[in-house]
């Protein structure tokens, strides 16, 4: 295993994700990092056609189902379901923090290895791609500029936007990567301080939380 998946998992194992109480519809994501010198993340796009963020870029996962006993089954299901990743090839490391969508759904983000050599299966129905990016790609920090969410009049988050080929990764997926990349690479990056260069200021957008 590589110095940069050795001290991936050593993070991982150490770290206590903050958890949230509130009740709220639950979903899962797999962030999944491939094995190898050079490791990557898997991500997806979403087909043009979905009623439900249509063109955007996530990570595998979806909404939790009744027969899931827990979330990490979840995101291991949907895995599966979405890019044809063979849970039993999954290496779990840990989960991040929960997160909240504009949509009101709670979020629970897991971290896992996979081998490097996958043959992905596309579900058609919901991707229209996958594809991986390089973990030192993201800790250069080659973001094209950030997403300044106003939560409330006083409270705001700065999140990266990253160009990548044909791909715009933001929103709730990036938020997920500068945790994964604080926690897991000790890279100092966070949403709660202003960075250097662009900032693109977004409209008042209060969290669904009662």
């Amino acid at each position: 295993m590589s110095a940069i998946l050795t001290n991936l998992t050593r993070q991982m194992q150490g770290y206590k994700p903050q958890l949230l109480t509130a009740s709220m519809p639950e979903a899962a994501v797999l962030l999944a990092v491939t094995k190898g010198k050079n490791p990557e993340v898997i991500l997806t796009r979403r087909s043009q056609h979905l009623n439900s963020h249509p063109g955007q870029v996530a990570f595998p996962g979806g909404k939790r189902d009744r027969q899931d006993p827990n979330l990490y089954a979840t995101a291991l299901r949907e895995a599966e379901e979405e890019i044809g990743l063979n849970p039993q090839k999954v290496q779990h490391l840990g989960r991040l923090s929960d997160v909240i969508s504009l949509h009101g759904m709670k979020v629970t983000p897991y971290v896992a290895l996979v081998p490097e050599q996958l043959e992905f299966k596309l579900c058609e129905e919901e991707l229209d791609a996958i594809f991986t990016v390089p973990i030192e790609w993201l800790l250069e920090d080659p973001r094209s500029h950030t997403d300044v969410i106003q939560l409330t009049d006083t409270s705001k988050l700065y999140v990266p936007s990253y160009s990548f080929s044909e791909f715009t990764i933001w929103g709730l997926s990036s938020m997920m990567l500068v945790e994964f990349l604080r926690v897991g690479f000790n890279m100092p990056i966070d949403i709660y301080q202003q960075p250097k260069g662009k900032l693109l200021h977004r409209p008042l957008r209060p969290l669904p939380v009662n």
